[in-house]
């Protein structure tokens, strides 16, 4: 009997030169590349995700402060999976096993029905398209309550973006944001303030020594309604894109506090977010899901260029 991988099942697709893999545990991107060039930093195949490496972040991004929340009258209390600052972290889906719905060669969908549970009272199906086509990859997530009560909402997504770098100080990156929000030691949002200094990446701007673990929003969109968060380095190039509308929010982190071998080496992460941390308590721009109805919203990486 072969030994079964950490992540789980490996689903490959591939179009052109581009090939990426998706895993049966959480669901998420393992590797993404153009010929032998990687566009997101990803793991082996002999080890488990790492850092939220890739991962579908449901039905919450980022963090609930000590794990509590209150929705239509229910006081809620999650188990603290980031027990070093007492906080719920990345939602509840990271480590489930998704089932493989659809695979064809440039396209795969998986699915995963996530169902009550500690601190969690609403059935979701959810679903991830994952398309491979010559402007790159488009992931479309959806999720619809599959219950008899309004559930609450947040999605996101934790790629870690690669232009060939040695560290993360050699990349050039641009953010089209104006607004940065303001947290406390357990990055819990405080408030919010405009981007200035280093944190002011409207235009290209090389990171250097720049500490990057932020939540950006007021973000200009460009064609089609979608803001593009771009990171570049010598001719290369690789650009998260997402609805303005859907995802206000992205958090860019520059790996400064990954075990030593790690940090600010396997790139950086650029997580599209509906919400900011803490929404479930907040009820920040959270998304309310009536009975039978579905939230669906693209986002997608294009690499430069697309053929090795």
């Amino acid at each position: 009997m072969s030994a079964v991988a950490p992540s789980g099942e490996q689903w490959s697709i591939h179009h052109g030169d581009q090939r990426l893999t998706v895993v049966q545990v959480g669901g998420g991107i393992r590797e993404y590349a153009v010929g032998d060039r990687p566009v997101v930093s990803g793991y082996p195949v002999s080890a488990k995700a790492d850092a939220g490496r890739g991962q579908l972040l449901v039905p919450w991004p980022n963090r609930v402060r000590d794990g509590k929340y209150a929705f239509a009258g229910r006081d809620q209390q999650l188990a603290l999976t980031e027990p070093a600052r007492a906080n719920a972290s990345h939602g509840l889906v990271r480590w489930a096993l998704w089932d493989l719905e659809v695979h064809e060669a440039s396209v795969l969908v998986v699915a995963y029905s996530l169902m009550p549970q500690q601190g969690w009272d609403y059935p979701l199906q959810l679903r991830v398209r994952y398309e491979l086509g010559d402007d790159g990859l488009t992931v479309t997530p959806e999720a619809t309550n599959v219950g008899d009560d309004r559930a609450p909402f947040g999605f996101g997504v934790h790629p870690y973006l690669t232009v060939g770098e040695a560290r993360v100080d050699e990349v050039t990156l641009t953010v089209p944001a104006s607004t940065v929000l303001d947290v406390d030691d357990r990055l819990i949002p405080t408030g919010s303030s405009p981007v200035a200094g280093d944190l002011d990446l409207r235009s290209p701007r090389e990171i250097g020594a720049t500490v990057l673990d932020h939540a950006f929003t007021d973000l200009t969109p460009g064609d089609h309604g979608r803001w593009e968060v771009v990171v570049a380095r010598g001719e290369r190039r690789t650009t998260v894109w997402a609805d303005v509308e859907a995802y206000p929010f992205v958090q860019v982190f520059t790996g400064d506090t990954l075990p030593e071998d790690k940090q600010r080496t396997t790139g950086v992460a650029v997580e599209p977010m509906t919400c900011p941390a803490n929404a479930l308590a907040t009820g920040d721009h959270l998304v309310v899901l009536e009975p039978d109805q579905t939230w669906s919203a693209p986002w997608g990486i294009r690499p430069s260029p697309l053929t090795a």
